[in-house]
């Protein structure tokens, strides 16, 4: 963060501090119902759901190579796997929407095409490993595993109609070559880091596995009655592996990796909470702005509602996770199961911030119709949900 800006929000905090009118009792219960939300994260969400995905993110960050995943982006790579690689690789990279613009513009300068390009844009973002996590944790499994499948149905479908739009300027540009390095000295094998990264899943899923109700049937039951069993036991295979299969540096690697992304996330989830609970309030229960007013806008299942809710969220810069907490309030409030959805899709993968980055990289004509096919997906999308959750 620049001084400037650090200087800006102090300024910002000491005024909010002298004239916030505490005495007006909306402010007064909007106040406590921000610092009420952020209680409940603390409890229910930090030990046993976003700790174990930063270690995760960390993790993928250093053991798996961004160059053995990038190199599937190059024009003479075979075109399903390409998409495939692109479509997925939000889960793989553990990028957020500012960290891949960056990599988006590298491998798009140097020669990836344009449809593998923008799925790789799309889903950098969009299939983030804790933003899924969090919001199957938060708003429901439902909710997060459609945002799962519909973000990498998306980012095939935007990479495919970008390359049928553009392929004559994509023929047309300089074909490059994307630089692999050497991972011959490697000491461990694909295997042994895909086993070490599916036991911390295991280990999220289990610690995070919620109590099932009356009706879910006698096996989630006993899951759950063993589930910090089964959780101990995997933690027991995840020390004897890091003990043996990695050395002292890349353990201080990964752990270095892993805080990075608890001292970038934490404070702007911390923020993007008490500011969700703030001007929504907590699931039930009202805050700044009139649960009426939200209802208008994004209730229900209509075309205007999802509509709305993809182009607003396509202008909104979202701070990684931030959109999950801010979508809890929304649906507190009022607001549709299908325009959360579609907020979700739009909201992390579009921002006018980021709109101008790609702009200078893609050009004004490419960027406005990534950006409509975006949202018009978006916008499908949430009808569909809608319909289906009722």
């Amino acid at each position: 963060m620049k001084e400037k800006t650090k200087f800006l929000l102090l300024i910002g905090a000491f005024i909010t501090c002298c004239y916030m009118p505490w005495e007006n009792p909306i402010i007064r219960r909007s106040g406590l119902e921000a610092f009420l939300m952020l209680q409940e994260y603390t409890r229910e969400h930090v030990l046993v759901c976003l700790i174990p995905a930063f270690f995760i993110a960390g993790a993928i960050s250093v053991f798996i190579s961004q160059a053995a995943v990038l190199k599937y982006f190059g024009h003479k790579a075979n075109k399903i796997l390409s998409y495939a690689v692109a479509s997925v690789s939000g889960a793989i990279l553990a990028v957020c929407s500012c960290t891949v613009l960056p990599l988006f513009a590298g491998i798009y300068i140097r020669g990836a095409g344009i449809g593998p390009a923008s799925a790789f844009l799309y889903s950098g973002p969009a299939i983030n490993v804790l933003a899924i996590t969090m919001t199957a944790q938060i708003l429901g499994w439902k909710l997060g595993l459609a945002r799962a499948v519909c973000a990498i149905i998306f980012a095939i479908i935007t990479g495919l109609l970008m390359t049928f739009f553009f392929k004559k300027d994509d023929v047309n540009r300089t074909k490059g070559e994307l630089y692999l390095q050497d991972e011959d000295n490697k000491k461990r094998s694909l295997t042994q880091d895909a086993i070490y990264i599916a036991t911390m899943v295991f280990i999220l899923i289990f610690a995070a596995f919620a109590k099932p109700s009356a009706t879910s049937g006698k096996l989630w039951q006993t899951i759950f009655d063993f589930k910090w069993h089964i959780t101990g036991l995997l933690l027991i295979s995840l020390i004897v592996m890091i003990k043996n299969w990695f050395v002292k540096d890349e353990r201080i690697e990964w752990i270095n990796a892993s805080w990075g992304f608890m001292k970038q996330i934490f404070p702007l989830l911390g923020v993007g909470v008490l500011f969700a609970g703030f001007f929504l309030g907590r699931p039930g229960n009202s805050a700044l702005i009139p649960e009426a007013y939200i209802q208008n806008l994004v209730g229900g299942n209509s075309l205007s509602a999802n509509l709305f809710a993809s182009v607003t969220g396509s202008f909104m810069y979202f701070a990684t996770l931030t959109e999950v907490p801010i979508i809890q309030g929304l649906l507190g409030a009022g607001m549709g199961r299908g325009p959360a959805l579609a907020l979700l899709l739009s909201g992390p993968a579009l921002s006018l911030p980021n709109m101008l980055v790609i702009g200078g990289v893609l050009g004004i004509k490419k960027t406005v119709f990534f950006s409509i096919i975006i949202i018009t997906l978006s916008t499908i999308a949430g009808m569909i949900y809608g319909n289906i959750i009722g």
